[in-house]
């Protein structure tokens, strides 16, 4: 891991008086914690996009970063499935002209273009301090099971394999990630890992508030943190 890259991360937001890191600087964090993320790049400009685009492999993912815009998907800032340079320039266009109508004026540093990633099993993993029990970390299957049935279970940081295994266990949706009607299990093992980092990663950066992965995918070999938000302190 590489924890002055996550603190330098950290002391830029802070010294520009943000409480929220962009999305393109939260997943910098993780990564320097050995956490996937799709491979990706920051698009200042339109006129780079063909360049930029070169560097990743379709389909692509577009996404506005913009410290004014939390929930991207409701604001238009989130386009999918984009399969050719084409499309790309449509979606950037659309993107600008959605994000104009429901917000007139915010401040946009650019766009996060992501290579897409495969299908998997979908689990929300987050960690916060409490204000009663302390560094917490939350594990739970993603979509409707953690918004409508809250199935997760929560440890106190810093946790070990043993509490991490617990937590992804505990939970009712577990089946899903084994051999659920001849599904093939996924990767528990790294996902006990990515816990136990998310863990690690609020214990050692004290100015960090909230760390969320929402979704993280879960493959048979392997994780991906598709979404990650950081609130701090």
């Amino acid at each position: 891991m590489n924890k002055k890259v996550a603190k330098k991360l950290i002391k830029d937001a802070l010294s520009s008086k943000r409480r929220t890191l962009l999305e393109s600087e939260a997943k910098k964090l993780i990564s320097a914690w050995g956490i996937s993320t799709p491979k990706s790049v920051l698009i200042k400009k339109k006129k780079d996009i063909e360049a930029e685009a070169k560097k990743l492999t379709p389909p692509y993912v577009l996404k506005v970063v913009s410290q004014d815009i939390l929930h991207k998907s409701e604001a238009g800032g989130v386009v999918t499935d984009i399969k050719n340079i084409k499309e790309l320039n449509n979606a950037w266009t659309k993107m600008v002209k959605n994000i104009s109508h429901k917000m007139p004026t915010p401040r946009i540093d650019g766009f996060l273009l992501e290579e897409m990633a495969s299908r998997g099993v979908e689990v929300i993993i987050g960690a916060l301090r409490d204000p009663q029990f302390g560094p917490t970390v939350m594990f739970g299957l993603g979509g409707i099971a953690v918004e409508l049935l809250k199935d997760v279970s929560y440890r106190l940081a810093p946790l070990d394999k043993k509490e991490a295994l617990e937590m992804i266990r505990e939970v009712k949706g577990y089946p899903l990630l084994t051999r659920f009607r001849g599904s093939k299990p996924v990767d528990i093992n790294s996902l006990s890992e990515t816990i136990i980092k998310l863990s690690e990663i609020l214990i050692e950066i004290e100015d960090i508030k909230e760390i969320e992965i929402n979704p993280l995918l879960v493959y048979e070999k392997g994780v991906m943190a598709v979404d990650v938000r950081v609130v701090l302190i």
